[in-house]
């Protein structure tokens, strides 16, 4: 009895903390991308939201927070206008143990159920475009970070779960928050491409996020009032369906062509420069670029070829490059189907050098394309920004 009026007692302390409202304004250029009104009571959170990344969705969200920050149940309503009629409307419940993370996700279409090991790390969701979860994925590593005396320029590691459709198979990965001091963090992790920058308070709520050295160049503002979140829905949804459906910010292509008996094609994604520093910016010198966006860039070829150098089978693969100051290598590798944050070293059928050259005029989309030079060569071409870079291709 005692137990139990003490629980009362705390919960109706918590009850009676006052309410803290507030919002998250994304915007690509002068585009908003996402908009979201969030109204927070001691450790509980409840969201209203609305994002086109590249989807329009509505969203509704509950979550409750652990003393440290972290997140112990996450509860999410999803409509998605576009989506198929049994997938519009879904459900998504994660139950964050002390090292587990399980999640089910239920609609019209069916359940699908995960359960993730942590490893004993920090578990925290992530969702593009989705600012509330950046701030408590920021004010988790940052208070651990503080508590285990990190220090500035060390990072904190975390792991992170996904929510959306397009992520369902995927695992918990990899997340590094590093304090900077000033108020400001970066973070990485294996779904962002290139450096985020967190500008945060004393009380680790995120003021500013900025994606300038991240694939999404998005710029974050932090809303003092709750924002009309329903009206700009609305009007999401209603470009959405004249427009003819969602469209990708990294449109998905493909190159094809046919040198002598084989049949070439390329499926990749097309990121836009919008004015960034590609080569040393969003694209680092000496690590392995996805080479492109989203999913890995595949390579498929119907008979055996050279491809700089190095001598491929018939079947599919994934093309990688490894930039440098001075040159850039070329990386094709066995595995196929997979995010293009998830490289395997260890499958790598080889690396080759590339041509690097520059563009007379600077290309805005991620370009690749295979260009024919004879009936039984030709030149696989990457250009985007400044660079071109260009491998041949023989047909034995």
């Amino acid at each position: 009895m005692k137990r139990l009026l003490l629980c009362l007692v705390a919960l109706g302390a918590c009850n009676r903390q006052p309410a803290e409202t507030y919002g998250f304004l994304a915007l690509l250029g002068r585009d908003t991308v996402s908009l979201e009104s969030v109204t927070r009571r001691g450790n509980s959170l409840e969201s209203d939201e609305v994002d086109r990344f590249p989807r329009v969705r509505q969203r509704h969200t509950v979550i409750e927070l652990n003393d440290d920050g972290s997140i112990r149940h996450l509860a999410m309503d999803i409509h998605s206008p576009s989506e198929p009629p049994k997938q519009r409307d879904r459900r998504v419940e994660v139950t964050v143990g002390g090292d587990s993370v399980h999640i089910t996700k239920r609609d019209s279409a069916g359940v699908v159920k995960r359960d993730f090991a942590a490893g004993g790390g920090i578990s925290m969701a992530h969702l593009p475009q989705m600012y509330s979860l950046y701030e408590l994925y920021f004010a988790a590593a940052l208070r651990h970070g503080k508590t285990t005396n990190v220090p500035e320029g060390k990072q904190v590691r975390m792991r992170q779960f996904y929510i959306d459709r397009e992520f369902d198979a995927f695992p918990l990965h990899e997340g590094a928050v590093t304090p900077l001091g000033g108020g400001k963090a970066d973070i990485q992790h294996d779904w962002l491409a290139g450096t985020g920058q967190a500008t945060v308070d004393s009380a680790f709520r995120l003021q500013h996020y900025s994606g300038e050295r991240t694939t999404y160049k998005v710029e974050v503002s932090r809303l003092g009032d709750a924002p009309d979140v329903a009206t700009v829905y609305t009007r999401f949804a209603a470009t959405e369906e004249k427009s003819g459906g969602m469209k990708q910010l990294s449109v998905r292509d493909t190159a094809r062509a046919t040198l002598g008996g084989a049949a070439l094609s390329v499926d990749y994604a097309r990121p836009l420069a919008r004015g960034r520093t590609l080569l040393g910016g969003i694209v680092p010198y000496d690590q392995v670029w996805r080479t492109g966006a989203n999913a890995a860039t595949q390579f498929t070829t119907s008979a055996a070829i050279t491809l700089a150098g190095l001598k491929l089978a018939p079947g599919t693969y994934t093309l990688w490059t490894v930039p440098h100051a001075t040159g850039v290598e070329l990386v094709v590798n066995r595995q196929h189907g997979q995010w293009g944050t998830e490289y395997d070293a260890a499958q790598d059928l080889g690396k080759a050098p590339m041509v690097a050259s520059v563009n007379t005029q600077p290309v805005e989309e991620f370009t690749i394309s295979i260009l024919p030079v004879n009936a039984k060569t030709g030149t696989l071409q990457l250009e985007w920004g400044p660079f071109r870079w260009t491998a041949g291709i023989t047909v034995p």
